[in-house]
């Protein structure tokens, strides 16, 4: 065995071994609702004698679910805004979130990527093409239009000649207004304290637009790209 694949071997299974650990010790408990409403007032006073390390383990945290597509990042994002408030939640999951992201796109590409493009680089020269003419549009789609899980996106175009700075700030800047979301209403969530609550104007509000806003950015990315195609034939 080389050393180039003893360190695969080593990485692969650091990444599974954490991921059965998730499930063996159900450490998904913690990353519910219900724990995020019954820890909610703990939390914010560890967050108010301890701010710098408690913002370092959640963003270390953060960094860990979403590059190992853990199944908590939602959980998280709205105790960013519980616990941090709005403009400090946003700027921690956003950059938190992209690193992670980050990440997973470098361990797939470190993996796999040379072997994919080797084997199946003949089939795959359409949508090396593509990534390499549009694929900063492409992937914007993606990110402020979910249709896929990130872990899928962040898999696959790992697997493309992207370039690893482009997919950074694409990134970034593609998650950003549903980050701006989550966080808000992670917010809210944190300032109910009876049944009552869940009728206040800004929750509702919060939720409306998280049910809006995939569909309103998809009629805006549709009307961009029909402007740029008729652009183009011009």
């Amino acid at each position: 065995m080389t050393a180039g694949m003893f360190k695969k071997l080593l990485i692969v299974s650091l990444i599974v071994g954490v991921i059965a650990a998730y499930f063996l010790f159900d450490l998904g408990q913690y990353f519910s609702l219900e724990y995020l409403k019954d820890s909610r007032e703990h939390l914010q006073a560890l967050y108010a004698e301890h701010t710098v390390l408690v913002l370092g383990v959640y963003f270390l945290l953060y960094v860990v679910t979403t590059a190992l597509a853990l199944p908590a990042a939602t959980v998280l994002t709205l105790a960013g805004g519980a616990m941090f408030g709005l403009v400090t939640g946003v700027i921690v999951v956003s950059f938190a979130s992209t690193i992670g992201a980050a990440m997973a796109f470098i361990v797939a590409r470190y993996l796999v990527g040379d072997y994919v493009q080797n084997k199946f680089g003949d089939k795959l020269s359409s949508i090396n093409k593509g990534i390499e003419e549009d694929g900063a549009f492409y992937l914007f789609t993606l990110r402020l239009i979910p249709v896929f899980p990130f872990f899928v996106i962040n898999t696959v175009i790992a697997l493309t000649p992207m370039r690893f700075f482009t997919y950074f700030w694409v990134s970034q800047v593609g998650m950003f207004p549903a980050t701006i979301v989550y966080v808000n209403a992670g917010k809210e969530l944190g300032k109910i304290d009876s049944l009552s609550g869940l009728l206040s104007p800004s929750l509702i509000i919060s939720f409306v637009i998280l049910g809006f806003f995939p569909l309103v950015m998809k009629k805006i990315l549709g009307w961009y790209k029909a402007r740029r195609q008729r652009s183009g034939e011009v």
